[in-house]
């Protein structure tokens, strides 16, 4: 109970400096956008909203202006079950990969950022 109290409150101090030092958003053409948003539309990113590592994830999305789609998995919530079924475990950050019919499940922030980066920047 402690624990639980603790990390909600360290993610609430880390979601509020996440808003007020938002990084800025890298600008691309107009059909260079619409582009990285189709593709896009391949990724959902499963998360807590006060994860430090699921923020760090979400800061990089920002970053890159990349609009993917941010699944919730809190207890209760059908995508924390979708995570357990397709991904093997419940942890967050997760990102669903689909491509060519087939999906990738990838934990690790650190290899979320790095497979954004290397994707979209």
């Amino acid at each position: 109970m402690l624990v639980k109290v603790l990390r909600n409150g360290v993610g609430g101090i880390w979601q509020l400096g996440d808003l007020i030092t938002r990084p800025t958003k890298m600008k691309r053409t107009p059909e260079a956008q619409l582009e990285v948003e189709e593709q896009c539309k391949e990724l959902a990113l499963y998360q807590l909203p006060r994860c430090p590592f699921c923020i760090k994830v979400r800061r990089n999305m920002h970053k890159l202006n990349l609009p993917i789609e941010k699944r919730n998995v809190n207890p209760g919530s059908p995508y924390r079950d979708e995570l357990a079924a397709g991904g093997g475990r419940v942890k967050s950050p997760c990102l669903q990969i689909t491509e060519n019919g087939e999906t990738r499940w990838m934990y690790e922030s650190n290899d979320i950022i790095a497979y954004l980066e290397q994707r979209f920047a």
